[in-house]
């Protein structure tokens, strides 16, 4: 049986829906890649893991520093949804504190090696890449700034998910970055920042009450309303611009496919009257949202 919970707290821990959004980072980069200079699929690989391991260490640190603030504890069933409330592996007892903190040194540490072996034998300047990106995934909660308790966080997941995620794959399969990549990588941090937006709306309650003063926390629901529509409007905006004004990027705009489940998650979110079980549809039409847009985004590039 302890064994069995090991296994769930560290699967909840790598939460493959969550990851995506490093995942759609990367698959875009290494879709522009294919474009421009062709894959190295090694690399690429072990890109992937880096960033894949960083993240479990993020969430893993995370549920400590969440769980003794009391936010976990605070959220209630009627608000839990699949893709909000924090892994509750604490909460669920899945994990001890100390098994999350291992896991949390022993998935930084692998993430880190990654890293490491990719600046030593394959692109010396991407370490400043894995520096910001290491150190966003850490003081995301930990630390003594804890970005998401401070309104942070929204503006860190939009610069980790879009520019370092993006243009650090890239720079690994390239060797160097290019200014239609960078546009299209600030419009996907975008998009990913509005994924979180939407994500802490279930959480207000129990975010307030804890101090954890997020942007919906302190805007309220009604202008994060606006601000969500506002973050998602201004990540197509500058998709199409770039897609119409730089060379060789009109493929990008079939990226623009994310607008459709954008459109429905606005309409639910505005019909929402912040009930949960009403704003389920509006976090997955998110999420798939700018999965369109990362995947039509690189694939209409590398096409045109």
């Amino acid at each position: 049986m302890t064994e069995s919970k090991l296994l769930r707290g560290i699967w909840r821990l790598a939460d493959p829906k969550v990851s995506l959004a490093s995942f759609a980072g990367m698959a875009m980069a290494a879709l522009f890649a294919a474009a421009d200079t062709g894959l190295a699929p090694g690399w690429l690989l072990l890109t992937v893991l880096g960033i894949f391991f960083i993240e479990i260490g993020k969430n893993a640190s995370g549920e400590v520093i969440d769980f003794d603030s009391g936010t976990d504890q605070a959220i209630t069933d009627a608000d839990r949804s699949p893709f909000s409330g924090g892994k509750r592996v604490m909460v669920d007892e899945l994990l001890t504190r100390g098994q999350c903190w291992a896991v949390a040194g022993i998935c930084f540490g692998v993430g880190i090696a990654c890293g490491l072996l990719i600046v030593a034998f394959r692109e010396p300047a991407v370490l400043t890449f894995g520096v910001l990106g290491v150190a966003l995934a850490w003081y995301y909660h930990g630390g003594s700034i804890r970005l998401s308790y401070r309104g942070l966080g929204e503006l860190a997941v939009a610069v980790a998910y879009g520019p370092l995620v993006v243009c650090g794959t890239y720079l690994v399969q390239t060797g160097y970055l290019s200014e239609t990549l960078i546009h299209a990588s600030i419009a996907l941090g975008l998009l990913v920042a509005s994924f979180l937006l939407i994500n802490e709306f279930p959480d207000y309650n129990a975010d307030r009450a804890s101090g954890k003063d997020n942007l919906v926390v302190r805007l309220g629901r009604s202008r994060s309303v606006t601000l969500y529509i506002a973050t998602v409007a201004a990540g197509y905006l500058i998709l199409a611009l770039a897609s119409l004004s730089l060379e060789g990027a009109l493929g990008m705009l079939w990226g623009l496919l994310g607008m459709v489940p954008a459109a429905f998650a606005v309409i639910r979110l505005l019909n929402s009257d912040g009930e949960t079980s009403r704003l389920i549809p509006a976090q997955a039409a998110t999420l798939a949202s700018f999965l369109f847009m990362a995947v039509g985004t690189g694939a209409g590039y590398l096409w045109g």
